[in-house]
């Protein structure tokens, strides 16, 4: 039986910008060995496998390397595909079952916002092995994932070529990498480097903001703040911060429907 996949750019209202992310629509579960199979032909930075449970899906997201515990662009992605394809009704709230826990999606407006749980990081010290943007970071906070590393200003932040095998060497997943704005309309920018999952710098990443939202909720001692990730397709995203919950909100294009015959 033949099954529907999607590649939507997430974080983007114009296609070929924001973050690409496959989303693959079962009817039922399939092995991991398969998914990772299909992740790796996709060759996205990630790919999304829905399964339909009741009321709600199993969500799953795999790298071509790996599965992931938390990843926005896909799950963005996906809550677009289901009301698009007709799954879910536009006023419907999209409800996903995952290893980070229960997440949900909806609209706002002309947004998609995520309801996503905050990754707040401790600050720690400058140590060698860290040294590896060849700048050294006005600051350094450690997740239970990421680094997450803030520099003095967004020209640094856009120029900056890191040490991709020294971050690839770090017990991290990625590192996050961040500066207030100078672009007008936006409060801080990012970028994020993980090629321990098998991106070297990922366009637009949803799940580095729930650290984001609560750093730069804390330095800026703003509630809602509006992001841009500086990577070469660029991404914006709007960050509220809501107790232990981070919601991010941005939209979606979907670039092409197929079908998988294999």
């Amino acid at each position: 039986m033949a099954v529907p996949i999607y590649q939507v750019d997430a974080f983007t209202d114009q296609a070929f910008k924001g973050n690409p992310a496959a989303v693959c629509l079962l009817p039922e579960d399939r092995h991991d060995t398969w998914m990772q199979d299909v992740a790796r032909e996709m060759n996205l930075s990630e790919t999304a496998f829905l399964v339909p449970r009741g009321d709600r899906f199993s969500l799953r997201w795999f790298t071509p390397v790996s599965e992931v515990d938390l990843c926005g662009h896909a799950t963005l992605a996906s809550a677009h595909v289901l009301w698009e394809s007709g799954r879910l009704q536009a006023n419907q709230v999209a409800r996903f079952e995952t290893r980070s826990g229960s997440l949900s999606a909806g609209k706002r407006d002309s947004l998609i916002e995520l309801d996503l749980p905050a990754e707040v990081g401790e600050q720690v010290c400058l140590q060698p092995d860290l040294e590896v943007l060849g700048i050294k970071p006005l600051s350094i906070c450690k997740t239970r994932t990421n680094y997450l590393m803030e520099l003095a200003n967004e020209e640094m932040v856009r120029a900056l070529k890191p040490d991709l095998a020294k971050i690839s060497r770090l017990p991290a997943q990625g590192v996050i990498v961040t500066s207030r704005a100078s672009t007008p309309g936006f409060d801080f920018v990012s970028r994020y480097f993980a090629p321990q999952v098998g991106i070297d710098e990922d366009p637009v990443t949803g799940s580095s903001h729930c650290t984001l939202g609560p750093y730069w909720r804390a330095k800026l001692g703003k509630d809602e703040l509006k992001a841009y990730q500086a990577s070469r397709r660029g991404g914006v995203l709007t960050v509220r911060v809501a107790g232990d919950r981070v919601i991010i909100g941005g939209s979606a294009v979907t670039v092409f429907r197929a079908e998988l015959l294999v």
